[in-house]
């Protein structure tokens, strides 16, 4: 199976288990907010949520589907823009897991395991321990799909700056 198949069976897991949630409209308003660089909060919680799934089974772990993949894709519903609000990057990266939480379950059906995943996700920051196998997936997921996007900005902006460098003698020189 190539990476692409992989990818599109871990996809359809999702839809399978968490299709309500996976395409809501309420979902959908964090493409509006961004994460890391350039990547958006649906992307990164759609990436995580796929990473969950691709983690669990290659670990073979027998967990909750359906709770870990609802609370993958609602681990980071906290639908505000932490650049811009009246908020420090501490706050944020203390709080949002709470109101990510507060919001999911105003909007959404949880069960305890799904509750678990997005309140613990930030776990070793939030000091609180993860209480089931599938929070602990999740964390480690996040994390992994965390450090990919910041790279990926990290990397292209190093190769902007690089290129201007390049370029700003020549341009000046003329």
């Amino acid at each position: 199976m190539t990476r692409e198949e992989r990818r599109a069976a871990h996809l359809e897991t999702v839809y399978h288990y968490a299709g309500d949630v996976a395409g809501s409209d309420l979902l959908k308003r964090e493409e509006e907010v961004p994460q890391h660089g350039s990547v958006s909060c649906y992307q990164h919680s759609l990436a995580v949520t796929v990473m969950s799934v691709r983690l669990a089974s290659s670990l073979r772990l027998r967990v909750d589907m359906e709770s870990m993949i609802k609370g993958a894709l609602l681990h980071d519903y906290y639908l505000y823009d932490w650049r811009k609000e009246d908020t420090t990057r501490r706050e944020h990266g203390f709080g949002h897991a709470r109101r990510a939480l507060a919001n999911a379950d105003r909007d959404f059906e949880l069960t305890p395991i799904a509750r678990d995943v997005i309140e613990k996700h930030m776990f070793p920051l939030n000091p609180e321990m993860p209480r089931y196998k599938e929070s602990v997936v999740v964390s480690v997921a996040d994390k992994i799909c965390a450090t990919k996007e910041v790279c990926r900005f990290l990397s292209a902006k190093a190769k902007d700056t690089a290129a201007r460098r390049r370029f700003a003698p020549q341009a000046a020189g003329r």
